[in-house]
């Protein structure tokens, strides 16, 4: 019960009301606790699940397999995945620097991460996942190819500047990611000149009749 706690929920006569809410881990322990058949389905989920992330710790290779067969059955193309595991590697190697640098992960990760990306889209994190109709969901799994190209162009330069500079904290870091992704907003603003087209888009991978359009001015 230590993780368990109440919020107010509309009940079915319309009144808010107390409901007993708990976050995903906590329920997930709750269900193997249950002495009920009905749990075993899950239970047995759970340790399938369980025994799969243990090989993966002894074979790291599996997990990247598994995360392009994800990414297949979401209907992701060869190339988008190829595109995507890029990216990650460059983001990785990018707080991989940040790490050795003084910079916490959790909020400062997220503040130079977003200052990257405001600085080549013109849009925040935030604004650009509303662009595309997503809630919860992972903003780089929603992107097109260009989108995850730039994305890479702005953390790779970043992390490139940084190094030169051996940028250390917060304030140098910054500095390091405002011109990380002012390169590669020349390079997208050269781009959309010549073909007409914006990079930033409202397209996404959600399930068709999901999307919301929400129209916000780039600059």
């Amino acid at each position: 019960m230590t993780n368990c706690h109440q919020l107010k929920f509309k009940a079915e006569d319309g009144k808010m009301r107390l409901t007993d809410v708990a976050d995903p881990e906590t329920i997930l322990r709750i269900v193997q606790s249950v002495p009920s058949p009905k749990a075993e389905p899950i239970k047995l989920w759970l340790a399938k699940v369980g025994y799969e992330r243990m090989k993966e710790i002894a074979d790291p290779e599996l997990s990247i397999n598994r995360a392009r067969d994800n990414w297949q059955k979401h209907g992701r193309s060869e190339k988008w995945i190829q595109q995507r595991m890029m990216g990650q590697e460059t983001r990785n190697k990018l707080t991989d620097y940040w790490k050795d640098h003084e910079i916490k992960e959790g909020e400062e990760y997220a503040i130079l991460t977003n200052l990257i990306h405001q600085e080549w889209t013109g849009i925040s994190v935030k604004q650009h996942k509303n662009l595309k109709g997503l809630k919860t969901q992972n903003l780089r799994d929603h992107m097109s190819e260009a989108e995850l190209i730039f994305t890479a162009l702005a953390e790779l330069s970043t992390r490139q500047i940084a190094e030169s500079d051996n940028a250390t904290g917060m304030e140098e870091n910054k500095t390091a990611s405002v011109k990380g992704g002012r390169i590669a907003k020349k390079a997208r603003l050269d781009l959309e000149e010549k073909t007409g087209r914006s990079v930033i888009t409202d397209q996404n991978f959600l399930p068709k009749g999901s999307k919301r359009k929400n129209k916000i001015s780039k600059k």
